[in-house]
Order: structure tokens, then C-alpha cells, then sequence
């Protein structure tokens, strides 16, 4: 086995920080030593196979981004990074594990949708990965096949209270699928906007002669993301069920949230990097309320209004912790020939913006900023996806027995975001062009193998192994 020592560096948990090296024997953290430590005997600088000198850096645990969309097909079209191509930038953003949905559509088969996933990656991760279950079709068949979900390792499902005639399930069937996961330990998580009443109003706005992506954000307004939010919070407490709201954009739907936890209830929520951001007005709104320019930044929950303070309400209950995490909701397309499809109807714009290698260093920057403390960077972005998806001891923390998944963040360091500058994402464009961030993420460990250095990509296909993950370590 090979042995590295990480020396001379601050790590930093989501608990605190201090010097410490970390020894590492193959691919698992073996001991934390005090610097210059003599306690196992020896020098350790001259007895392992490599130093990594971190002086003057951060040493974090690896990121784990818990929400990404990898091939996914949407649209008429599959989401432009493979698996291959998408966990690549991840690594050179400092993330170190993704967990993607594997996908089951309304007809389909539970099985043969995981089974499907489980294809696409195997092989072909830098990184490691799992799968949370995306159940498009709620029947006795599915519910069944949620029973088997976790001895697989999937511990999770999402269903989609929108895209009626795609993954659309109703009340009934929420309600069905909830009690399942009850009985079972599965983490439900849930799109929480009212779907067919946004149809009812994206088809008014077309006839209107409002095409534009501008209008894909008016269409699903914050009315109904927080309706659906309540609604899901309401069925997850008759039930008795966990519930976990995926990409919360509103304000308003925070305050349900809030409310929920408040009463003692397992709600929990994410944010993305987006929704902190960016804006209706300058990114979908881009080119005017007429142009297409917008269509690089159509997801689904939109982006909110600067002016209504969305974006400041997601920083403050990131701080609050009434979020409790930041993941991407990483689904990239093209804007030639993907975004393309919708010029004539935002309707057919797939719906997702790429992320996947900004994250850590998005976050990041709120800490330079003061939105953050290092610590809660810490714990948003590593230690918390762990504990809510059963990770947690094997990644998110740097401990004795955890896998060896290390980030040395230089805080001296500088990162411009482009699509000329850093840029290793399968799309033509970043949606992030400009962003200038004050660190930068000097190298990245995955199970104790240098597989990033100084923007050197080390490792190679197929590095990452699936994860067989627990149920939630975060539930009361």
C-alpha cells in the first residue's frame, strides 16, 4: 500500500479547525498528528512513499455533490455531460463523490431504470458515485420495487409534484409513496412546484405571443413553489414520513420549511449555487425580456427576482440552517442545438444549468464574503450531504477509517470562471462566465490517489466506485 502525509496545512470540519497532519495508507485515512508528530515511532516525512506540503492551505474533506443529473434525458435531448466527462470537472472543482438519479418513468420499471444508471456509470466515474431512485410512476408495481431500493444502496427517492405527463405524481400518489417510506427508512425527496397549474400558465403567456426564457421564470412564480412546498411538508406529517425539498428558490417556501422544522418535523432542504447568484432580471431576463440569451440559465425551480431578495433569504438560511445543504441540480445542455429547442417556446428550453465544477469554489466565495463561516463551508458542502444520504464516517470527515477524499484549498490562491478559463465541463458555454473567486482548489485526493494537481488532471476513467450508501444519518 502506499502511504502519503499531508503536512503543514489547516483542516478544517464542521466543527472547527487547527493544524494537524493527516497520514494516509492506500486508500483510507489511518491517523491525524499533531505537526512534526513522532508518535508512531518515527519521522514520518521520511519514512512514507510521498509528502504533500499544504502550508498555508486549507485541508478539507472532499466535496459530495448530491444532486446531479448526469445523460439525463429531458426535452427531446439528454443532458450533455456523461458520466465520464461530468465527474471529471467535479474533481477538478474539488468535489469528490456525486450521488445521480437513476430513472424510472411512468410504464417503466423501477429495476430497469437503476439498472439502466447503473450501465451508464459503471466504469466510467473519476469519481465515486451512488443513485437516489426517481419513481416518475407511482403504482403497485413501483411501490413494491421501493422495498428492494435499499439493499441496493439507494436510500433515497425523488418524485416531482411537476412535469405533468413526464414524472408528474399527485397527491395520492405522493401520499402512497410516502407511506412506503416510512415503512422502509427511505429519504423522500421532493420538486416542490405545482405543475399543472405552471402549464396552465406558460400556455396563456405563449398564446400572449410571450415566448422568451424571461417568461419561463413568470410562469413558475414563487406562488407555486411555496403552495407545493406546503403541500409536500403536509403529506410528509400525516404520513409521518422524512422529507427533503430539492432546489428551493423562494423565500417564501424557505419560511415553510422553517416553519415545519420549527414544529420539531424531519423537513430538510437544499439550495444551489444558482439561486444564490443569479436572477430573473439579469441572467433569464439577459437580452431583454424578448431574447433568447436567457435560455443558457432555464432551469426548474427558475431563477427569482433580485429585487424580491430571494437571494440574500437562501444565504440567510444557509446561515440558519433552515437549508441545510448546497448541491448543483447539475444538468448541462448545449445552448447550440440543446437550449436551441425552445427559440420559438421557452416551453421546449431543457430545463438545467451546469455547475458541477464551480460549487466548492461558489460556496467558497461567501465565506471571503462574509456570508459564511469556514466551517459551515465545511459542513454545507461535504459533511452534511454524508449525514443526510448515509455517507457519513467513510466521507465528509477527515477522521481515522474515512476514505482518503482530501481537498488542499489554497485561500491564496485566485480562480476565474469561463469558458475560456476554467471550463472542463461537456457544454459550449458556462453559465458562470466571469465570476472571479478568491481561492482555488490546489489539489484533490480520491481514495488517497492524487487525481488533481495545480489544474492537472491525474486520474483516469473509472477511478470512481459506486456507493452502497446507508440510510440517513440526519433524521431525528
Amino acid at each position: 500500500m502506499t502511504t502519503t502525509l499531508i503536512t503543514g496545512g489547516t483542516l478544517v470540519s464542521a466543527t472547527g479547525r487547527g493544524e494537524a497532519d493527516i497520514l494516509i495508507d492506500g486508500e483510507r485515512i489511518v491517523a491525524l498528528l499533531a505537526p512534526g508528530s513522532a508518535l508512531l515511532g518515527t519521522e514520518l516525512t521520511t519514512s512514507v512513499d510521498t509528502v504533500i506540503d499544504a502550508s498555508g492551505q486549507y485541508v478539507i474533506p472532499g466535496g459530495i455533490d448530491a444532486h446531479t443529473h448526469m445523460e439525463m434525458p429531458f426535452g427531446g435531448t439528454n443532458a450533455s455531460d456523461t458520466f465520464e466527462t461530468g465527474t471529471r470537472a467535479a474533481a477538478h472543482g474539488g468535489t469528490t463523490t456525486i450521488v445521480d438519479f437513476a430513472i424510472q418513468r411512468h410504464g417503466e420499471r423501477v429495476q430497469d431504470g437503476l439498472a439502466a444508471w447503473h450501465e451508464k456509470a459503471a466504469g466510467n466515474c473519476a469519481i465515486d458515485y451512488g443513485f437516489h431512485q426517481i419513481i416518475g410512476g407511482v403504482d403497485a408495481d413501483s411501490l413494491a420495487a421501493m422495498d428492494t431500493l435499499v439493499n441496493e444502496g439507494v436510500t433515497s427517492y425523488k418524485l416531482f409534484m411537476a412535469y405533468p405527463g413526464v414524472f408528474y405524481s399527485d397527491d395520492a400518489q405522493v401520499l402512497r409513496a410516502m407511506q412506503k417510506s416510512r415503512d422502509t427508512g427511505l429519504l423522500t425527496m421532493m420538486h416542490a412546484e405545482n405543475g399543472p397549474a405552471i402549464d396552465v400558465l406558460a400556455e396563456q403567456l405563449v398564446a400572449e405571443g410571450k415566448t422568451g426564457p424571461y417568461y419561463h421564470g413568470i410562469a413558475r412564480a414563487w406562488q407555486m413553489e411555496e403552495e407545493a412546498t406546503h403541500r409536500a411538508i403536509m403529506l410528509a406529517d400525516v404520513t409521518d414520513a422524512p422529507l427533503y425539498v430539492v432546489h428551493v428558490s423562494a423565500k417564501q417556501a424557505v419560511a415553510q420549511l422553517a416553519t415545519a422544522r420549527t414544529a420539531g418535523k424531519n423537513v430538510f432542504g437544499e439550495t444551489c449555487p444558482q439561486y444564490l447568484y443569479l436572477s430573473l432580471e439579469d441572467q433569464l431576463g439577459a437580452g431583454g425580456t424578448d431574447g433568447f440569451e436567457g435560455a443558457k440559465w432555464v432551469c426548474s425551480t427558475p431563477l427569482r427576482s433580485r429585487p424580491e431578495g430571494h437571494q440574500d433569504t437562501m444565504w440567510q438560511a444557509l446561515r440558519t440552517n433552515d437549508l441545510q445543504m448546497v448541491s448543483t441540480d447539475h444538468c448541462p445542455f448545449c445552448f447550440k442545438d440543446q437550449k436551441e429547442l425552445g427559440r420559438a417556446d421557452f416551453r421546449a428550453i431543457p430545463n438545467g444549468i451546469g455547475s458541477i465544477e464551480h460549487r466548492m469554489n461558489l460556496i467558497y466565495q461567501g465565506v471571503v464574503t462574509g456570508e459564511l463561516t469556514l466551517e459551515r463551508w465545511v459542513e454545507l458542502t461535504s459533511t452534511t450531504p454524508a449525514r443526510m444520504f448515509g455517507m457519513y464516517g467513510r466521507k465528509g470527515v477527515l477522521a481515522p477509517g474515512a476514505d482518503a477524499d482530501v481537498v488542499i484549498y489554497d485561500p491564496n490562491g485566485h480562480t476565474s470562471i469561463g469558458y475560456e478559463a476554467t471550463h472542463h465541463m461537456n457544454m459550449d458555454y458556462s453559465a458562470w462566465e466571469g465570476f472571479e473567486i478568491d481561492g482555488h482548489v490546489d489539489t484533490v485526493l480520491s481514495r488517497g490517489k492524487v487525481i488533481v494537481d495545480a489544474d492537472t488532471y491525474l486520474g483516469r476513467k473509472g477511478d470512481g466506485r459506486y456507493l452502497k450508501r446507508d440510510l440517513s444519518q440526519y433524521l431525528l
